[in-house]
């Protein structure tokens, strides 16, 4: 790798942590490329990224961004997940990680705040994003059947009221 390649693959790292809301750094050491294709493909559908890193290259890309306090994390061979949604990184980290020993998690930051491995875990417990939105919106439509419901009972029991009188008057 040339230095013109390096400096694009720097600079195309600190976009990255300039655009990421979460950050995960893991060990990956002894996995195979089927299973680190597999971990990749679980990150993707998750709506994050996986990423092998150069530390040496990944901590000048820190440099001057708010990941800049996990530089530390960057010895033996690492790999980055990150992504938009804050949750989705860390989920899917935390279960590879449960399945197979020889993936471990570091840390990681949200922008300016450094999390630990615990964090992470922690972390991964909550509801995705789009876990929340599919709550909120069925907790904003259920008031709107319920609305409805009683709306139509009270005319439901004229209903059946009129109904009722009517076979009387006939019965007679």
């Amino acid at each position: 790798m040339d230095r013109t390649e390096k400096s694009k693959l720097v600079t195309e790292l600190r976009g990255t942590f300039e655009n990421a809301n979460i950050v995960v750094v893991s060990h990956y050491t002894g996995l195979n490329v089927a299973e680190i294709s597999d971990l990749r493909a679980k990150m993707r559908a998750a709506g994050a990224s996986f990423k092998v890193t150069k530390n040496r290259l990944t901590r000048l890309a820190l440099e001057g961004t708010p990941y800049d306090q996990i530089g530390d994390l960057f010895t033996g061979p690492t790999a980055i997940a990150y992504s938009d949604d804050p949750v989705a990184p860390a989920k899917v980290a935390v279960e590879f990680a449960k399945k197979n020993d020889k993936f471990v998690v570091l840390g990681g930051a949200m922008k300016d705040v450094r999390l630990d491995t615990d964090s992470i875990k922690q972390l991964a417990t909550l509801p995705s994003l789009d876990e929340l939105r599919a709550k909120i919106v069925g907790m904003l439509n259920t008031p709107a059947t319920r609305v409805a419901g009683v709306l139509q009972a009270p005319a439901g029991q004229i209903a059946r009221v009129l109904g009722a009188r009517s076979q009387q008057s006939e019965a007679a």
